[in-house]
């Protein structure tokens, strides 16, 4: 083997195994230099008055960087943790290494993928080539029966057709040992205040409920496949899956191998539709672009809001509605940054169908709060909500009488 450096840019994929970046760096090069970089556009104020990460957010993200900092020193490498814009970033640690190429996963929405383009940019004048990998979806974008560009709008025949002409790769292996260049300099991890957060807002950290890191992903699923009651529902997951310390890969190897011994087929199959519903708006964000960030979305026919939509906003993102299963839902969202899969459905449903407020404004609040927050899976399933998504079929009404009646029988009659 030369003597290559390659630098894995990690991103949304902090975990060691099933990572292709990490795995195909440490089988084609001498040594690997490990970064993730703290993007302060991360951490500013956004739209509507809310922020583009929460303090929660930020704490779990901390939690998980920091966690992989271990697991990799554990094989005989580490992690450079810095704070800054990655095109300048990675093209400076670059430059002092002697990288040959950098890895890194592709990404979806416009604002990840315009900074991996700038990123790209940079490092092509120096020559260095920045390498692409697809590794968040169950199914490989090369596996799929269609491009991209002819992949069907409607979820069912999407479903219906990756299923039946797609086969789901085997999980990758986990490198050995990890190589690095001696003394490399590794950084120190952001504190929140560093990252801009007030002493009040970090006071919150103590409510989350979600222990950051690989370990605690996998712990966290052989509780859920196990059946464990505060695990049941698949929102028990979703952070770290949309962290990237559980892949969706080994989910559902994990899945099959659970219907063997604890699982019901039912219960298999909803797991794996909601990963294929998370597939689906990967590849429609794709597919379509920014279009899911426009009020009339899919349709350009934005749902009818009322004048007072900014006050019946503030009513309720702070739990002031006057519904009490909708204002309890709200207050735990912003308490713990998470909250069941069908709440979110109600909760959101109200905000766009009651009280007539932009769906857009919901998912900003989303966006901020939710530690499992993903921009193609928050604005795909509230453009649905909306009846603006790209799935015509799927953009209906929900009856919130009857979800609400079915998970909160006593409080739904309030409705």
């Amino acid at each position: 083997m030369d003597k290559r450096t390659i630098l894995v840019w990690f991103r949304n994929d902090l975990r060691i195994h099933d990572n292709e970046i990490l795995l195909r760096a440490v089988e084609r090069s001498h040594q690997i230099i490990p970064v993730y970089c703290f993007d302060p556009r991360y951490f500013v104020a956004a739209e509507y008055g809310t922020k583009k990460t929460g303090v929660l957010r930020a704490a779990f993200l901390r939690e998980n960087v920091l966690a992989l900092k271990h697991a990799l020193q554990q094989l005989g490498g580490d992690l450079i943790i810095a704070y800054g814009h990655p095109e300048v970033l990675l093209p400076q640690i670059a430059a002092k290494y002697h990288v040959n190429e950098v890895y890194h996963h592709r990404e979806v929405a416009h604002e990840e993928t315009h900074i991996s383009a700038l990123v790209e940019e940079a490092l092509w004048k120096m020559q260095i080539n920045l390498r692409h990998f697809i590794g968040h979806t169950l199914y490989h974008k090369e596996d799929l029966p269609f491009p991209i560009k002819d992949i069907p709008d409607a979820f069912s025949i999407f479903k219906k057709k990756t299923e039946r002409e797609s086969a789901i790769r085997p999980q990758l292996g986990s490198p050995d040992t990890i190589h690095i260049p001696e003394e490399m300099e590794t950084g120190d991890l952001p504190s929140l205040t560093e990252l801009g957060f007030s002493e009040a807002e970090i006071e919150q950290i103590r409510n989350m409920r979600f222990q950051g890191g690989e370990t605690a992903a996998l712990k966290q699923m052989g509780a859920f496949l196990q059946g464990h009651p505060s695990t049941m529902d698949y929102s028990s997951l979703s952070p770290y899956i949309a962290i990237g310390s559980l892949s969706p890969n080994t989910l559902y190897h994990a899945v099959k191998e659970a219907e063997q011994v604890t699982l019901d087929k039912k219960r298999v199959e909803q797991i794996i539709l909601k990963l294929l519903w998370r597939d689906y708006y990967r590849f429609m964000f794709k597919k379509h672009g920014n279009r899911f960030f426009h009020s009339g979305g899919l349709t350009d026919t934005p749902p009818d809001t009322h004048a007072d939509d900014d006050a019946n906003f503030d009513k309720w993102k702070t739990g002031n509605s006057g519904s009490s299963i909708v204002d309890k839902g709200m207050r735990q969202l912003n308490k713990t940054g998470h909250i069941p899969h069908h709440l979110r459905v109600i909760v959101a449903a109200y905000l766009i169908h009651e009280l007539g407020v932009s769906w857009l404004k919901g998912a900003a609040w989303f966006e901020e709060k939710l530690i499992d927050y993903g921009p193609s899976t928050n604005y795909g399933s509230w453009a649905h909500l909306a009846g603006v998504g790209s799935s015509g079929k799927d953009n209906k009404p929900i009856d919130i009488k009857k979800i609400s009646a079915q998970f909160y029988p006593k409080e739904a009659m309030a409705f």
